[in-house]
């Protein structure tokens, strides 16, 4: 009777440590995107100008170590081409991406380095104001591999501070204007700083 009460006990008390286990977080960030000069086909030239933005992710644990993520992200930037038919052409961009990755990390104490591999789409929406100065541009939408790593340092058991580099590879956005493809790719910056919490 006294071992079954003891095996009893042990078991609920393993199940109220699972329970309380993160296992979850969503962690809001700010960011900065930088981009190359990218020097295409038909000497058409696009550079990305700098430019901040907002990342927002969900992350589950599936091990210690492994984890699954979402990612959605928001910036507004200005693209700048240059071809023999528009030496000046610009265009205020508004920049979203959806992604989701694998994350591997590591635990020392209260730090928590990780890196991260994924795919997702980039999605380029020309806005027309005073930063745009050629009419008839189309959103661009493409394929893009994303991949990174960082660094998180635990405050409490809720939260902690996130600081990361990302990188997405991608096809340079053309708006929709065959004078502006350069058939190339180009590898987009963005390192974050933000807040996670854990649930």
């Amino acid at each position: 009777m006294k071992k079954t009460m003891l095996l009893g006990v042990l078991m609920l008390s393993a199940a109220a440590g699972y329970a309380q286990e993160s296992r979850q977080d969503v962690s809001f960030s700010g960011t900065g995107i930088f981009g190359p000069t990218i020097h295409g086909a038909a000497n058409v030239q696009q550079q990305m100008t700098g430019a901040l933005g907002l990342l927002l992710s969900y992350r589950f644990m599936l091990t210690p170590r492994s984890a699954v993520e979402v990612n959605y992200s928001f910036a507004q930037d200005s693209e700048k081409y240059a071809t023999s038919f528009e030496p000046y052409a610009r265009i205020h961009s508004r920049m979203q991406e959806a992604t989701g990755a694998y994350v591997f990390g590591l635990t020392f104490k209260r730090y928590n380095p990780f890196l991260e591999a994924g795919v997702g789409t980039l999605i380029f929406t020309p806005i027309l104001d005073n930063g745009t100065n050629l009419l008839g541009t189309k959103s661009t939408k493409g394929v893009a591999g994303l991949f990174g790593g960082g660094l998180a340092y635990e405050l409490s058991p809720s939260f902690d501070i996130r600081a990361e580099y990302r990188g997405y590879i991608t096809k340079t956005p053309s708006f929709g204007e065959g004078n502006f493809s350069t058939n190339r790719y180009e590898v987009i910056s963005m390192p974050t700083i933000g807040v996670a919490y854990h649930f």
